[in-house]
């Protein structure tokens, strides 16, 4: 059996269709972005992991992230089959680290094993100024509650602009000191 070859998908068009299956290419130079910004370098890191293209992205445990507040969040985690003591949540150089370990119940023999309590570690790369601020376990959910904290000195303020009257009375007032 021969390929096919690849044909114009309209009369005249210059684009070509394969009935071949093709794989994509995602990867992206991200080489000229880190030689003409500066400080933009954590963006870069951010663009270089959305475009991995790690095709065994973790699926387990399953997660809701969700925005509580204008600048609160809540990451929900489906933990079911795990203790407290089973569960660890920390927060390593702008990470969440979400892990548990479970030890294997020896003695029972399961006729059918749908629950799954195997071993995780899910990380959430987390924005500047983000904290986490509680953790709770509630019927099987991990409940982990963030905020964004803008120090003052980052926070947006209001710069008045002085006109021409200002101008005057500033030049007079100098004339008048000398």
């Amino acid at each position: 059996m021969q390929p096919q070859r690849a044909r114009p998908v309209s009369e005249g068009s210059n684009i070509y269709r394969s009935d071949m299956r093709m794989t994509h290419m995602r990867t992206f130079d991200l080489a000229p972005l880190y030689r003409a910004t500066v400080g933009f370098d954590q963006m870069a890191d951010l663009m270089d992991r959305v475009l991995a293209t790690d095709t065994n992205q973790q699926t387990y445990p399953p997660y809701n992230i969700e925005k509580t507040d204008d600048d609160a969040y809540r990451i929900s985690v489906a933990v079911a089959g795990f203790s407290d003591a089973d569960l660890s949540v920390e927060v390593r150089e702008n990470a969440l680290i979400v892990s548990a370990k479970k030890a294997e119940e020896e003695g029972r023999k399961y006729l059918h094993r749908g629950i799954a309590t195997r071993a995780f570690e899910r990380r959430f790369h987390l924005a500047d100024h983000v904290t986490v601020t509680a953790a709770s376990h509630v019927d099987g959910m991990l409940h982990i509650d963030l905020v964004r904290e803008v120090p003052e000195a980052l926070k947006p303020r209001r710069i008045e602009i002085s006109g021409q009257k200002a101008i005057e009375a500033d030049v007079v007032n100098a004339k008048s000191v000398n």
